[in-house]
């Protein structure tokens, strides 16, 4: 798999907003609007969620890359860059080993 898979796909959801296709889903969805596609993306989390629940790996990546299509949608619909989302994902990244101390509760009083 290509480490640029999101960046193609994103790439491909845009590309169907600003030439629409016949027949194509994407265009499909632009054409309802943002509440349909909001409408999906929830779908799409509470299908990943039961799913997961489910313990079906193959299901959980099937819904698992459903929801990620239908995000993608959602950032074009609403003009947000797909770098923006990757640059908060890094800079969250740079988070990671800085763990929080745990609270010691006394359970005697």
């Amino acid at each position: 798999m290509s480490d640029t898979v999101l960046k193609d796909l994103y790439q491909v959801v845009r590309a169907r907003k600003s030439s629409p296709q016949e027949g194509s889903y994407t265009c499909y969805l632009f054409d309802k609007g943002l509440d349909k596609i909001l409408k999906k993306v929830g779908e799409e989390c509470s299908e990943t969620i039961i799913a997961a629940k489910n313990g079906v790996a193959e299901d959980t990546v099937g819904e698992v890359s459903d929801l990620i299509y239908h995000l993608m949608v959602m950032l074009c619909a609403q003009d947000i860059p797909l770098d923006d989302v990757l640059a908060e994902l890094e800079r969250r990244s740079e988070k990671i080993g800085n763990l929080k101390q745990m609270r010691v509760t006394d359970k005697e009083t």
